[in-house]
């Protein structure tokens, strides 16, 4: 790997003063952390081009730290995220939307890292229309508590729903933060995403004066463990980010996991996507299972885990993960409900085994950043966007194009019935 750019100090200190957005400075008045609206990683993959930001789902503390490491090994900013399945109300890890600002700003300032990161709530998820009125309470409150950039995920409703739900919350989200939306739950190879769909959900939006930097499609992927081989389907992403280009929203790839570099690469290199979730992986790698080079877990002849000798997580306390999951006869796929009853029980392991960890992370980390995602070298870009722009909002990628009374609540409704969409089966989908 070629030297990673230097950040000049002086620069740093000056994006340091006036790119922070106004909620953490509030919480964190004399850090060092450069924690940034989402809008900025967004702004600074564009500049490098073909290269994708990594959300690193920061479903523990050690999988926080070695993204935070790798990072600044690459020069590379990073997006720090927590789902609502994993973070939210009813959540499945330590970590969540209230404290995960507090853990990467103490890291931050604790390892000495100078890369700018924005703290991201993924997959809000609105599933029905009565969780509307208690987000309309709840997304404040996550704000208050340090989140610089969220996911409106309603792609579990119909399209018109979906649109007129990411109506009724953007009120509540402050207007310099990051913003994603979702069209098509992620459903493997069924119920794909069309760009006809995609366009409906990014025009409706831009005729409320509502600019995305992101959307999320099914395009194929899954989350959690990949086991079909099918994956990421490159075209498809590839045909709806152009039919999406007027409007100047970038691509969300979620699922990462499970897809070989390759496939990644071609993501990057031929879509305009910017934003990778990683998952499932960084769970995996922490906790020492054995993986293949792009963090899919590899599993023995009985369907069952290989935790490799003196690698992640002490051998007794991984057979007690184990045994917890059999007791609550929880598949592969459920072992992420692990993070929850265990994390006390991790952090009271030896520093070594700690540090191990979070090595571990670090090291599977710095090679997506560098040679799957393009990531290298964008920390200084954010910082010199912060700096053209003067402040902590770089403001929308787009401008209206589309009329208002063209998208009233009636016309929205009469708009997604004429849309021809298979939505997929039914069943739980969550991430």
């Amino acid at each position: 790997m070629a030297a990673p750019l230097a950040v000049d100090s002086k620069a740093y200190q000056e994006a340091l003063k006036i790119g922070r957005t106004p909620n953490i400075v509030k919480l964190f008045p004399e850090s060092q952390a450069l924690i940034v609206s989402g809008k900025y990683i967004d702004k600074a993959m564009l500049a490098k081009g073909k290269a994708i930001a990594m959300a690193a789902n920061g479903r523990s503390y050690f999988i926080i730290r070695g993204a935070l490491l790798a990072a600044q090994q690459a020069n590379a900013c990073l997006i720090i995220e927590i789902a609502r399945s994993e973070g939210g109300a009813n959540a499945y890890c330590a970590v969540n939307y209230w404290n995960i600002a507090r853990q990467v700003n103490a890291a931050c300032n604790e390892l000495g890292i100078t890369i700018p990161v924005a703290i991201h709530a993924d997959h809000y998820g609105i599933k029905k229309e009565s969780d509307i009125a208690p987000a309309q309470m709840e997304i404040p409150t996550i704000f208050e508590a340090g989140m610089t950039s969220i996911a409106i995920d309603a792609s579990h409703m119909p399209d018109d729903l979906n649109l007129l739900a990411n109506l009724a919350l953007n009120p509540f989200i402050p207007e310099w933060a990051g913003r994603e939306t979702e069209v098509g739950e992620i459903k493997g190879s069924q119920g794909l995403s069309s760009a006809q769909e995609a366009l409906f959900l990014i025009r409706g939006l831009n005729a409320h004066d509502i600019f995305p930097n992101w959307i999320a499609l099914n395009n194929g992927s899954t989350h959690g463990i990949e086991a079909s081989g099918q994956g990421i389907q490159v075209e498809l992403t590839r045909e709806i980010h152009e039919a999406l280009a007027p409007y100047n929203v970038s691509g969300a790839q979620h699922g990462t996991s499970g897809n070989n570099s390759d496939r990644l690469r071609e993501i990057a290199s031929r879509t305009r996507t910017t934003k990778a979730n990683v998952a499932t992986a960084l769970q995996m790698v922490s906790w020492g299972l054995e993986v293949n080079d792009y963090g899919n877990a590899i599993l023995d002849d009985d369907g069952r885990f290989i935790k490799r000798p003196n690698e992640g997580v002490m051998e007794d306390v991984w057979e007690r993960m184990v045994a917890y999951a059999a007791q609550q006869d929880w598949n592969a796929g459920n072992f992420k409900k692990l993070n929850l009853p265990f994390e006390n029980q991790l952090l009271g392991q030896p520093r070594a085994v700690r540090d191990r960890m979070i090595e571990r992370v670090k090291t599977f980390v710095a090679n997506m950043l560098v040679n799957v995602f393009n990531a290298q070298d964008t920390a200084p870009l954010v910082i010199e966007a912060i700096r053209d722009c003067g402040g902590y909002d770089p403001g929308p990628n787009a401008q209206r194009k589309e009329a208002p009374e063209d998208w009233t609540e009636a016309k929205i409704r009469e708009r997604a019935a004429a849309i021809d969409s298979d939505k997929g089966p039914e069943g739980d989908f969550d991430d």
